[in-house]
This record gives structure tokens, C-alpha cells and sequence, in this order.
């Protein structure tokens, strides 16, 4: 019996191709599809690859894969893009924000698309937001991340005409140790304009970005 079936029209289907998330595979399954992906010339994301498991991997197959260990993400990537489309952002509350920020990166730049990162301005000290705040504003999305209390969803939506697109994460101690405070945060919140995705998410992130870029695109 096979243990995946791959859904090769999910891009024509909903403007972003299937991903592998490799959280809970086992070595002979992330093995099966990156071979099949190999052989049939399929450009392919993988998340949530742990360090062991890339360690793990046979070297015939790892070879073909970019392994970035700071956002645990890999691409088998055979359409080299070159010129990349812009118009998304990435903003953390702190640098411990970063391997969710850095996965949401990955993701856009595997579909097309050139995100910076404005990394550690959140709200203990807001000078560092201000200071950025302006280079923000000219991006059409941005991706806020925030652990803790995510006390950065709302100022920075009440800051910019963007839609916001608020990722908890599960950074902090305590009540917030979990992302659950930053969550219910950005669930709550009185600034108008905040998309929330689910704790450490960094992928839906980019994927709703991707999304709404389109319909930009094709209007």
C-alpha cells in the first residue's frame, strides 16, 4: 500500500502547490516522496525537516535538497527563478520569532517572492518599531509574528493601511509558553485589518499572502 498519494494539481487548483510537511514522517516515507518528487522533476517545499532527519537522510537524496537549518525547511527546486515579485513583509516582535519567520520566508521565496524580514522591533521597545515603520508601509501585506502577550498585532495594525497577517508564536514563558496569550491577542484585538493563522504557522502565513498577492496580480 502506498503511503502518500501526491496531489500534483493542487497548484493549478489554488495558486500554491502542495508542500511536504515532514513532522511526524518516517525516514521511509520522506525518503518515498522525495524520490518520487526526484523522479518526476517536481519542485518541491519541504517544512518542519528537523536537523535529525536531514542528518538522517541518505545522501543521494539529501544532496539534491537546499537545507536551511534556521528555518527547518528544504527545497527541491528545479525552475530557477531569478526575478522575484515584491510587496510582502515579515515583522517579529523579538528574535526568538525567527525559524517561524525564516519558514514563512522560505515558503514565499519558493513561490515567487522576494519578503524581507524587520526582525526583534516589537512593543517593549517601540522606538524600533517607529524607526522601521515607514519602509513597512510600503509593502501591500505583512506578516507580524509575536510570542509573549503579541501585543505587536494591534499597534502595528493600528500603524499601517496593510492588512496584517498576525502569526502567534509559541515564544515566552509561563501563561504565554505555549503561543495560546498571543493567540487569544490577536483574536481580540481592537485594530481592524488582522488576519490570524494558527500558533507557529509561518507557512499558512505565506500561503494566505500568496493568495491575496494573486488576485492582486490578476485584477
Amino acid at each position: 500500500m502506498d503511503s502518500f498519494v501526491w496531489d500534483k494539481d493542487r497548484k493549478s487548483r489554488t495558486g500554491v502547490a502542495e508542500a511536504i510537511i515532514c513532522i511526524s514522517k518516517s525516514l521511509n516515507d520522506l525518503c518515498d516522496i522525495i524520490q518520487f518528487n526526484l523522479n518526476n522533476k517536481t519542485a518541491v517545499l519541504l517544512t518542519r525537516l528537523e536537523p535529525t532527519q536531514w542528518l538522517a537522510m541518505p545522501k543521494e537524496l539529501s544532496q539534491h535538497l537546499d537545507y536551511d537549518e534556521g528555518s527547518h525547511t528544504a527545497t527541491l527546486n528545479f525552475d530557477h527563478q531569478t526575478a522575484k515579485q515584491t510587496g510582502v513583509c515579515i515583522v517579529t516582535a523579538g528574535t526568538s520569532d525567527l525559524r517561524v519567520a525564516k519558514e514563512a520566508q522560505r515558503t514565499l521565496s519558493f513561490n515567487g517572492f522576494d519578503a524581507p524580514i524587520y526582525a526583534d522591533i516589537g512593543v517593549a521597545g517601540l522606538w524600533r518599531l517607529l524607526d522601521k515603520i515607514d519602509d513597512i508601509r510600503h509593502h501591500k501585506i505583512i506578516i507580524a509574528l509575536a510570542g509573549m502577550e503579541g501585543a505587536l498585532f494591534s499597534v502595528l495594525a493600528g500603524l499601517v493601511s496593510a492588512p496584517v497577517i498576525a502569526v502567534p508564536t509559541s515564544v515566552g514563558y509561563g501563561v504565554s509558553s505555549s503561543g495560546k496569550v498571543a493567540l487569544d491577542s490577536a483574536l481580540a484585538s481592537c485594530s481592524p485589518g488582522i488576519l490570524t493563522v494558527n500558533i507557529d504557522n509561518g507557512f499558512g502565513a505565506a500561503n494566505a499572502a500568496i493568495k491575496i498577492m494573486t488576485q492582486f496580480s490578476t485584477a
